[in-house]
């Protein structure tokens, strides 16, 4: 059975994964004003598009995600011909439209899929899963990761199905953001008002940034931190120690909302690297999506992993 698999483009992984997986990605289109970027996970244009006066005003952008109909289009036009089993993995559905057009979307596919691959020469039945991953950015990348180890090891699609599914339930992802006023503005966009303008306004005036954990589609508060770069040391060390307790999957996933040696030249980054490689754990480094950068604020760093629950300490 040849297996594909799908993913969004807010999912942070290193453009050499998807490249070496075969990985289909559905592109989000950003807009500032009168600039407009489909993301495609191409790194240096993300980056080239957050500079000087479009940076300025990424609070103000509009992301839209691949439609229904888009989606329904790439399928039968492509992917119902090179793959008998497809699995869409998306961001949180609390936190974008993707997951659910792409179910909506599975309905006409599943519908409409028998002529294509008959006019192909192929009579053998096609399906599709769509996976919430209940997580965000480089977190959701555990499980796209995780689907390409399965399928690399000739395991079929009911056992990827269970594991990809059961694995979502126990993915965390932890962010340290680097302008609340950004997100603030960001998320009341979006009728969501979980960062108060009073907190954003302390926050930023003292310098305090949260850590902010999600899990199983809800993102809040677990720690505050004097200092972007404390904050960043105190996540390395927890993913750290996560690490080594022991992981349901040997992957951790990084994204940072910049280019990479910014990151890698944090405070903890290093020892966080060097406890990966004693517990033989794989660390996937990516530059955040474009979607993510204007959503959450340049500079911003995520970490993800899958394992059991823990108090952030």
């Amino acid at each position: 059975m040849r297996i594909g698999i799908v993913v969004d483009s807010s999912i942070d992984l290193p453009p050499s994964f998807y490249e070496q997986e075969h990985v289909t990605i559905l592109p989000v289109t950003v807009q500032i004003g009168n600039a407009v970027l489909a993301d495609t996970r191409n790194e240096e244009a993300a980056l080239n598009f957050l500079s000087g006066d479009v940076a300025a005003r990424a609070a103000e952008a509009d992301t839209t995600p691949f439609t229904v109909q888009q989606i329904h289009d790439l399928f039968l036009s492509r992917l119902v011909l090179d793959y008998d089993y497809v699995f869409c993995i998306t961001m949180t559905r609390t936190r974008s439209a993707i997951y659910e057009n792409a179910m909506q979307a599975s309905f006409s596919i599943l519908n409409d899929y028998k002529p294509v691959r008959a006019a192909a020469g192929n009579a053998t039945p096609f399906s599709l899963r769509v996976v919430d991953s209940q997580n965000v950015f480089a977190a959701s990348g555990v499980l796209a990761v995780e689907a390409a180890r399965l399928r690399a090891a000739s395991e079929g699609a009911p056992k990827i199905r269970a594991r990809l599914e059961n694995l979502a339930m126990h993915t965390h992802g932890y962010m340290v953001p680097p302008d609340l006023h950004h997100l603030r503005n960001r998320i009341r966009r979006r009728g969501d008002r979980s960062v108060s303008f009073l907190s954003a306004a302390m926050g930023t005036a003292l310098d305090i940034k949260p850590i902010l954990h999600c899990h199983r589609g809800e993102t809040g508060p677990v720690a505050k931190v004097k200092g972007f770069e404390a904050a960043a040391e105190r996540l390395f060390g927890f993913v750290g120690r996560r690490v080594a307790a022991g992981l349901m999957t040997p992957t951790v996933a990084l994204s940072y909302g910049g280019e990479l040696e910014a990151m890698r030249a944090l405070p903890g980054y290093s020892r966080l690297i060097d406890v990966c490689a004693e517990h033989n754990v794989e660390v996937f480094e990516s530059v955040m999506s474009l979607t993510g950068m204007v959503n959450v604020g340049k500079g911003a760093l995520v970490a993800g992993f899958a394992g059991e629950a823990a108090a952030f300490d």
